[in-house]
């Protein structure tokens, strides 16, 4: 499904501040994988999610999807196979249109869009049963800006928005970071539910390590712009957090120290 060859990114190369974002990585994603990724800050994560996006190119390497490379294709046009959510509610929407509105927007993604108007009445009913499935009333509020919602609420949006279209990979770049506790856990549960009903196959960023060992079927943890640990899912199933700290420290040499991991 998703396969990466050798990829490798500097940042500011023959600079004092010449950094390795990504380092040879070498990465594959079968069809219905659910991938947890977990690492300090500056292990390569986001470069990681901005390579398959298109925002960014590697410097060496390749990136397919069914086996066809993707690298020379700009972010739009890869917008047909990969749906992402942000770790910003205010991103992945537009606040000044309403829920309709962003949602035919989401609806035509990868497709040309021309003129015609976006919603009619078989589109708007989809729309309300699509968001009745989020279980928190935004059905009933279709006309409403989105610019109006709550974060939890927009996040929930971007997260139906982004796999409306049931994209081949989905990827969720730490989408509950920004929000409260009972709202984030509002927002996992949902991500959880949604892409095991579409089988989505799925490579989500998260800073708690308690959130990438429940969910999915496979962990790979970053450091330093590799990946240090790939679990699979039958190691997984008896993994706990300090389990996942020692063998983060057995095989860098040192403690993850970020304030922004979350234990638990």
């Amino acid at each position: 499904m998703l396969k990466l060859d050798n990829v490798s990114k500097l940042f500011n190369p023959g600079t004092p501040d010449e950094k390795i974002a990504l380092l040879g990585i070498d990465l594959e994603l079968k069809a219905g994988d659910f991938v947890t990724v977990i690492g300090s800050n500056g292990a390569g994560k986001s470069t990681l999610m901005n390579i398959i996006s298109g925002v960014m190119k590697p410097d060496l390497g390749d990136a397919r999807i069914e086996g066809s490379s993707i690298c020379q294709l700009p972010e739009y046009q890869r917008a047909r196979w990969i749906g992402r959510v942000f770790q910003d509610p205010m991103a992945g929407t537009a606040p000044h249109m309403t829920i309709e509105e962003n949602l035919a927007m989401a609806y035509k993604r990868g497709q040309s869009r021309g003129l015609a108007f976006g919603v009619n009445a078989a589109r708007r009913n989809l729309f309300r049963e699509q968001l009745s499935r989020l279980g928190i009333g935004l059905e009933n509020r279709l006309r409403a800006k989105v610019g109006l919602l709550s974060g939890g609420e927009r996040q929930a949006l971007s997260l139906l928005m982004a796999t409306f279209t049931q994209p081949q990979i989905l990827l969720l770049d730490e989408h509950t970071a920004a929000l409260d506790p009972a709202r984030a856990e509002l927002i996992t549960k949902l991500t959880d539910n949604i892409v095991r009903e579409m089988k989505l196959t799925t490579l989500m960023v998260t800073h708690n390590m308690e959130q990438a060992i429940r969910l999915g079927n496979r962990l790979i943890m970053m450091d330093k712009g590799s990946i240090i640990l790939d679990i699979d899912e039958e190691r997984k199933r008896d993994l706990s957090v300090e389990r996942l700290l020692g063998e983060f420290e057995a095989i860098s040499g040192h403690k993850l120290a970020d304030d922004r991991i979350v234990l638990g």
